[in-house]
């Protein structure tokens, strides 16, 4: 069984999050710069085995498509193209990103750890993959 990864796609940075072996437990992975994030998961996948991508769907609160729906759109055709033997899922993203800094600003960090928009772009993929299993 491999790892399932979760992807909150954006046009500057992507947050990345994976869930154990046994797609038990899920943990935020990586922030990488969109423009290497195709050169991030062929070396990921190169030594990591992967069954499934989740990767977050940009909507509005009626579930009709946003501006950033396009983007992922075009992001997930690429993907597909260059991974074609990837299973990849679309996955409501509504207010991860505002659950990751609520998380965030209750766990303790110092001021600056808090603004870092890396850290919400990794737990906002966590939390995608979160909803997805279930969890």
């Amino acid at each position: 069984m491999g790892r399932i990864l979760a992807m909150d796609y954006g046009l500057k940075r992507t947050g990345i999050a994976v869930t154990d072996p046994l797609q038990i437990i899920c943990s935020p992975l990586e922030t990488v710069s969109t423009q290497q994030v195709f050169d991030f998961l062929s070396e990921y996948l190169s030594r990591e085995s992967v069954d499934k991508v989740v990767v977050g769907w940009p909507t509005d609160l009626y579930q009709r498509d946003t501006d950033a729906t396009v983007h992922v759109s075009k992001f997930i055709k690429t993907l597909e193209t260059k991974f074609p033997r990837l299973e990849v899922i679309k996955w409501d993203e509504r207010f991860t990103s505002k659950i990751a800094r609520q998380a965030i600003s209750g766990s303790g960090l110092g001021k600056k750890k808090r603004r870092d928009k890396k850290l919400v772009d990794k737990i906002s993929a966590s939390l995608i993959l979160q909803s997805y299993l279930g969890i």
